[in-house]
């Protein structure tokens, strides 16, 4: 059976950009399982099926419900333990969690100011008073402004990410020889920029390209062929 998973469109319906989805659209192909992705805007809220929190993604497996993305990691793993393993045992599943802490607690923040009025260009018409709302709210200031400059706080992004640097510079992925879940959720980060901005975060040469890079390409090239900028 097709498993439906709701997840966030810009304009285009389909260019998809929500970090959170990434994830699962890979974990979902890791698993090689059937799915249908619905096209979702943030005004959308009441068409998600229930139980949700508002936000995706959400899947449909088979009438049951999931939201949340690290809960749909965890349902999938439960509930088909014969396709492929997206942590490799508890172990695995331990060190996911602190993986995801740190791409939504580090990489996140550092990304959304150099992103924010990229985003706001990309997404539905009917959604843009409800993001720029929101989201000069939060940071205090014109999305203009929190961008503004945006060129000089690079080197210092790139900077921040040394410790995948020289993770990579080792091995071809960050769950080493072969991709799981911890290489999804942070490579979520990555498209979801290259999705809805032409900036490019990385240098060519850049380990953390490379790696980028073998992402894109796994699953039949399955975030390649996606709306996207460049980022090779």
């Amino acid at each position: 059976m097709t498993i439906i998973l709701y997840d966030l469109a810009g304009a285009e319906p389909a260019r998809r950009f929500s970090p959170y989805c990434w994830r699962i659209r890979l974990a979902l192909a890791h698993k090689g399982l059937d799915v249908e992705t619905v096209p979702w805007r943030f005004t959308e809220k009441e068409t998600l099926p229930q139980p949700n929190a508002g936000r995706v993604p959400v899947i449909v497996d088979d009438g049951r419900v999931v939201h949340d993305s690290a809960a749909i990691a965890l349902y999938l793993e439960e509930r088909y333990p014969d396709r492929p393993s997206l942590f490799g045992g508890a172990i695995g599943e331990g060190l996911a969690r602190f993986v995801q802490n740190w791409t939504e607690g580090v990489l996140h923040p550092a990304l959304i100011p150099l992103l924010v009025l990229d985003i706001y260009r990309h997404i539905a018409p009917k959604d843009r008073e409800y993001f720029r709302t929101s989201r000069e709210k939060r940071f205090g200031m014109a999305l203009e402004e929190v961008v503004k400059d945006r060129e000089k706080r690079l080197p210092a992004f790139r900077d921040s990410l040394d410790p995948l640097r020289r993770t990579l510079g080792r091995q071809d992925f960050l769950s080493g020889a072969a991709p799981a879940y911890p290489d999804y959720i942070v490579f979520g980060a990555f498209e979801w920029a290259r999705a809805i901005s032409d900036f490019e975060l990385l240098l060519a040469e850049d380990p953390v390209a490379l790696w980028r890079t073998r992402l894109l390409d796994l699953f039949g090239g399955l975030a390649r062929r996606a709306p996207a900028y460049g980022g090779s």
